[in-house]
């Protein structure tokens, strides 16, 4: 047997044992996607392209590899890969914590010919839309990876040095307008595809939380303070504050990591909600300290509704609760219903499209089963015959949908796949 077949055996046994062979057949594929279609291996390190685009994300790579990490520690090869992962976004981090994408070397390959890049680290940079989560994701990756494995050999100088980028780049863009040396101008595009204000975005005052230029979709924001990813942020520097004192020994950067994660806390406690008329106190998506709010979510993780999944707030948190009710509504503009098919989708594709990885989320999020039960049959039925997960689908024919290749929407699945089969 095949090791990606050996590692998807228990889930795929689970849902045929309740007849649920096709889904067993969609994850037994979506599985393997990351392995045998992203990974391409250098000497002593691991690049994962997206699918469809040559680029490595440091959101998306993570995201793709984290559903091997229950079994990695019995195949010698997964733990070798996830390393060689970690060694290279970690080395990415290092050259330039605002660039979101990367190509395999220094190629001098980029998306578009004008944005705003490092000149030193220019040619290794694919785009440098900065976003929190860039950053957060190969933190929660390595933590995790210890955890659940108990290798720390990821845990050297060259981490060391990328975390203290990442505080650097947290703690600056806490003045984003006073301190940063950021902006980002793409000319001839949709207004999502670039900041406005000379390439600043809008303005902001301080809040104690960080400033984001763009979304996990990585569309610009509209406010600079995205809710989501600082929540995510301050779960992250926890992460940072215990490796530093169980695994670095270093009080000092253990501190630094402590001190941040407070500042961002104390803003997502003064700013992050706002009071909704029908559904009461409510997170928002995005701020800017201005009094301004932006009442919405995205498909993309980090989302508000994501915010248990990624360890941020309990799911019974009231305020958390409130705020699904409302994003699973139309007071949501991106929450799209069809007859077969409903749920989050995101501006960054067509309207009327839903998101795999939001309805993922969603059953991710719940304690119902009746509700993860319906929402495993609903991705059982926008495959669109392909066994493939896709970026959006549209609610009114599965057969309509975006990239045929997008390994984040697989691996997400088999994340919930894996929940829901021991619920049956």
């Amino acid at each position: 047997m095949q090791l990606m077949d050996l590692m998807s055996q228990p889930v795929c046994d689970r849902l045929k044992r309740h007849g649920m062979d096709r889904l067993a057949a969609m994850y037994r594929k979506c599985y393997a996607c990351t392995w045998e279609t992203t990974l391409q291996r250098d000497t002593d390190s691991i690049f994962l392209v997206t699918g469809d685009i040559p680029a490595m994300w440091l959101r998306d790579s993570s995201a793709q590899v984290f559903h091997y990490l229950d079994r990695a520690a019995e195949f010698p090869e997964v733990m070798q890969a996830i390393r060689g992962l970690l060694r290279r976004q970690f080395m990415y981090i290092r050259l330039d914590p605002y660039a979101n994408a990367w190509n395999r070397g220094p190629t001098g390959t980029h998306y578009a010919d004008r944005s705003s890049f490092t000149e030193e680290a220019r040619p290794w940079i694919w785009e440098r839309k900065y976003e929190i989560d860039s950053l957060c994701y190969p933190v929660r990756l390595a933590y995790s990876f210890w955890k659940t494995t108990g290798d720390t050999s990821w845990c050297d100088d060259g981490f060391r040095q990328a975390v203290q980028r990442i505080l650097e780049t947290w703690r600056t863009e806490q003045h984003h307008m006073e301190a940063s040396p950021y902006y980002f101008v793409r000319e001839h595009v949709r207004e999502s595809d670039t900041l406005p204000f000379d390439g600043k975005g809008t303005p902001v005052t301080y809040t104690g939380m960080t400033w984001s230029g763009f979304r996990p979709s990585d569309d610009a924001c509209r406010y600079g303070y995205l809710i989501p990813s600082n929540f995510f942020c301050a779960v992250t520097l926890d992460q940072i504050r215990e490796i530093a004192s169980v695994l670095c020994h270093d009080p000092v950067l253990a501190e630094s990591a402590g001190s941040l994660a407070s500042e961002i806390r104390a803003g997502l406690e003064q700013y992050a909600r706002v009071h909704h008329p029908e559904y009461g106190d409510v997170f928002a998506y995005e701020v800017d300290g201005n009094g301004h709010a932006l009442l919405m979510d995205d498909a993309n993780v980090p989302s508000l509704l994501s915010l248990p999944y990624l360890g941020c707030v309990s799911r019974e948190d009231p305020v958390y609760q409130a705020t699904r009710a409302m994003l699973l509504s139309p007071e949501n503009p991106y929450y799209y219903a069809g007859e077969h098919i409903r749920g989050i989708g995101s501006p960054h594709t067509p309207e009327s499209h839903v998101w795999p990885i939001s309805l993922c989320i969603q059953g991710l999020t719940s304690n119902d089963a009746g509700e993860m039960e319906q929402l495993a049959r609903m991705l059982q039925d926008m495959d669109a015959g392909t066994l493939s997960m896709h970026e959006s689908v549209y609610v009114h024919d599965p057969s309509v949908y975006t990239r045929a290749w997008f390994a984040w929407a697989d691996s997400i699945f088999c994340e919930f796949m894996d929940v829901f089969s021991r619920t049956l």
